[in-house]
């Protein structure tokens, strides 16, 4: 048997188990939870997970992942670890960003379902066994939908934009104002695991997937302390990867403008051409050639821009680098 064959028929294997597990009320869960200096939100992270998933009927465990901390997150985690081995932790070798982190996660994760989280607490614990419930209903994917977020308004306008843009452009119904806190079954589990890209967008190829998916509304909370890891800067990349990731939009948007400058330029010969053969009036030749060369210069060099966000992930994908590298892994057999 080919080590193909092998792989495909344990992948098989544990989905099957994982639906034994849903219908016998008797569930494994994985939490995954990506960590970035919250060293000082660890204790209270931890606590409020195993009051939430006190109920004798779930046996879990929580997957956190140090994606290259510096504030002593990781010592955090180890202290916790030995009161509760439950807690178990991969330590990256650097900082490898927040999507690569929960890849990193869903990746360790033995679970018959696996929810992802935060682990600056805005995604509360107590929320789990809504969405364990609903997976025991028979969805393979409960996603949460932002209701309303304790954030400045200026990201709140931002997020929301970006949300519709997103809509609006991609191939993909991806729901609007939903995270990436979530609940997925072994099966989805596996078919994201499958797929390999080095732009992580985790809610796009959660959609991806498909399954029976259905949705839970809450109310978004603050950061329990800290500042937050996300900058402006990452946030762009995020939502790139997210637009590059799953439309051909801003390609075709190129296509659109070159041909818009091209009708323009035409008609714009033909005027001047008309002028100059039937009529006496001529045009000084300096500001209409510069203006039409301006012109076309903007055009070109915008969509030129767009070819190389696409190209720039065609080589990402090409070198074929590991998505993540593991430094230390604790707790796991």
């Amino acid at each position: 048997m080919s080590a193909i064959d092998t792989t495909t028929d344990f992948v098989l294997a544990r989905s099957q188990a994982a639906q034994l597990s849903r219908r016998d009320g008797h569930a494994q869960l994985s939490i995954v939870i990506p960590i970035y200096n919250e060293a000082m939100l660890v204790d209270q992270l931890a606590d409020r997970l195993r009051g939430a998933l006190a109920a004798p009927d779930i046996d879990w465990e929580a997957v956190v992942v140090d994606d290259g901390s510096a504030d002593g997150s990781f010592e955090a985690l180890c202290e916790y670890h030995r009161r509760d081995p439950r807690f178990k932790i991969i330590r990256l070798a650097r900082n490898f960003g927040h999507q690569t982190a929960i890849t990193a996660g869903l990746e360790h994760a033995s679970g018959d379902a696996v929810v992802v989280m935060d682990g600056d607490l805005q995604d509360p614990p107590e929320l789990l066994p809504q969405l364990v419930a609903k997976w025991r209903e028979g969805w393979d994917v409960v996603y949460t939908v932002r209701r309303s977020r304790k954030e400045s308004w200026a990201k709140r306008v931002a997020y929301r934009m970006f949300y519709r843009l997103l809509r609006a452009l991609a191939r993909l119904d991806i729901p609007l104002d939903s995270g990436d806190f979530c609940l997925m079954d072994r099966r989805v589990l596996d078919v994201v695991i499958s797929m390999r890209e080095r732009s992580r967008f985790v809610r796009g190829l959660r959609t991806w997937a498909g399954f029976r998916q259905t949705s839970l509304a809450f109310d978004r909370d603050s950061r329990a302390g800290g500042d937050s890891k996300y900058t402006t800067r990452k946030l762009v990349h995020l939502a790139l990867d997210g637009l590059v990731g799953f439309s051909y939009a801003p390609l075709r948007l190129g296509t659109l403008l070159g041909i818009m400058a091209a009708t323009v330029s035409f008609v714009g010969i033909v005027v001047v051409l008309y002028l100059r053969l039937f009529t006496a009036w001529s045009i000084p030749g300096f500001a209409s050639t510069s203006i039409i060369i301006l012109f076309l210069g903007g055009i070109q060099l915008f969509t030129l821009g767009l070819i190389g966000e696409y190209v720039g992930r065609i080589y990402d994908e090409v070198r074929q680098r590991p998505l993540f590298v593991v430094r230390e892994r604790i707790g796991f057999r």
